[in-house]
């Protein structure tokens, strides 16, 4: 948290006491801080101000900047802030932690798993399109060597090591189709914003300043799981908000607005369908568009340009706004060796929950009038 925070200050170049109000991004605050926003004031020294924790699963981190972007945005205040942080590498569990041990346990979600749950998705997106096993578990594992790639030139990754193809179709299964490199990891992190005007960012004497463009969210409201209209092939929550960010951000046609997307990568499958979700492939062509490499690093839409999570893991909070972190670089031509060369428009994309109920947040960010 301290770390983010401080790199924060410094980039944005204002004093802590000029921040007036915050939110704090925590999912499971059961393992983690606790139920307030008091460890995030406690812990930055903030000067005793309005302090929100908010959570919305997977997209807790975006829900963070939501509450800072609108509080700005509304004229409630100049500067707010947002952070997203996790902690759970400290539990004992490989993965998600559960929330009780032993004889009193609640029994939460006792007959499901993240990786069965995304792995019935491929199931459901191949019987749909008629696709070969082989051929959609080879555009699955190129999702994966594809952010391998990219995260072997990001620093703040976790994992930085190149893997081929023959390593993702030669891993252990998981839950079939997904493999181990298939599958995110769970990790330890935050991510930090502050939000002010374009105005007052100015008078700050900033000169290439960011700005959000739209802010969209979509939670499922039972009718994939309870009713038949559903195929189980596709995430309905991404088309909702992805439509309604393309609207808000006044894109018409995204393949040629957006210059870079980071997408919610937990499993690779999750990557490909929503290709097709968010309008960038067409229906069933996404396996093609991956294996053409329409979004690796030279491709016409780079996505996880920063490795992902698939790289970076997946601290459930702080995901969010750690993809509009990397968004936010590359818009200033500040990433580095990943840096893209061309980057006026980026979206994030977050999911949270399973493919038949879960909530969806798309963020828009893009250059002042760009």
């Amino acid at each position: 948290m301290l770390e983010a925070f401080q790199e924060a200050v410094a980039d944005a170049g204002v004093e802590r006491h000029q921040i007036e109000a915050a939110w704090l991004g925590v999912c499971l605050e059961e393992n983690n801080v606790g139920k307030t926003a008091g460890p995030l004031v406690q812990g930055l020294r903030l000067h005793d101000i309005p302090a929100t924790r908010v959570e919305n699963a997977c997209a807790t981190g975006t829900e963070a900047l939501r509450g800072a972007v609108y509080a700005v945005a509304s004229g409630a205040c100049d500067f707010a802030l947002a952070l997203g942080v996790e902690k759970l590498k400290d539990t004992g569990y490989g993965g998600l932690p559960h929330r009780t041990r032993g004889t009193m346990t609640d029994l939460w979600q006792p007959n499901g798993s993240a990786p069965g749950a995304f792995a019935q998705l491929a199931s459901a997106y191949r019987s749909k399109y008629a696709l070969p096993a082989d051929a959609l578990k080879r555009a699955m594992a190129h999702v994966s060597v594809k952010s391998h790639e990219n995260g072997s030139r990001n620093p703040k990754a976790h994992l930085r090591s190149r893997i081929c193809i023959e390593d993702v179709l030669k891993a252990p299964i998981i839950a079939s189709p997904l493999g181990l490199y298939d599958c995110c990891g769970v990790s330890d992190g935050a991510a930090c914003a502050i939000v002010t005007t374009p105005e007052i960012a100015r008078g700050l004497g900033k000169k290439d300043v960011i700005t959000v463009k739209s802010l969209q969210l979509s939670v499922s409201n039972g009718e994939e799981a309870q009713f038949n209209t559903w195929d189980g092939a596709s995430i309905r929550t991404a088309q909702v908000a992805s439509s309604r960010a393309y609207q808000e951000a006044g894109i018409s046609n995204p393949s040629h607005a957006l210059d870079l997307i980071e997408v919610h990568d937990c499993f690779s499958i999750t990557e490909l369908v929503l290709m097709e979700d968010l309008g960038l492939s067409l229906p069933g062509r996404a396996p093609q568009d991956i294996l053409e490499g329409r979004y690796d690093r030279d491709g016409a839409i780079p996505c996880q340009i920063d490795g992902g999570l698939k790289c970076f893991g997946h601290p459930v909070g702080a995901s969010g706004l750690r993809m509009i972190y990397e968004i936010y670089l590359q818009l200033q031509g500040r990433a580095g060796e990943r840096q893209l060369p061309k980057a006026d428009l980026g979206l994030s994309q977050n999911l949270g929950g399973h493919p038949h109920q879960n909530v969806c947040a798309v963020a828009i960010v893009g250059r002042y009038g760009a």
